[in-house]
């Protein structure tokens, strides 16, 4: 049986975009967004670089958040999985700390630079109450 997808190391880019978010400083982290870029986290669906560092804003500023990369996988057509734990509390109840396991599918439409066309995330479950 054929494998179609590869663990690999996890570029570089994908650990600054993480830090990206968790810093919501954008900067290199958010090089691979474009304008065309679709991002779905969950049922929302958010178009373009400038509306997707809106809504990382919207929902991580009042946290404390950190994204921890566990496994990343190659597979063809440029589909790239992350597999991860994100480690949160809001700002002002620093120790009602909640991990909550996520997924990002990556499907890039270059590959040098990286640029991305599609991000799906997924995120969960977790007890919503003690962070939101």
């Amino acid at each position: 049986m054929a494998h179609t997808a590869q663990a690999t190391a996890v570029p570089g880019w994908v650990l600054k975009f993480m830090d990206a978010i968790d810093t919501l400083e954008f900067g290199t982290g958010f090089a691979p967004l474009t304008d065309n870029t679709d991002m779905y986290f969950g049922a929302a669906h958010i178009h373009g670089v400038e509306a997707i560092k809106e809504f990382f804003v919207k929902i991580d500023a009042p946290l404390v958040i950190s994204h921890e990369v566990l496994e990343f996988w190659t597979a063809g057509d440029g589909v790239r999985l992350l597999r991860g734990e994100a480690v949160m509390a809001k700002k002002d109840e620093p120790e009602r700390v909640v991990r909550a396991p996520f997924m990002h599918i990556f499907y890039l439409d270059q590959e040098e630079p990286v640029r991305i066309r599609t991000l799906r995330v997924t995120a969960g479950p977790l007890q919503t109450d003690a962070v939101m």
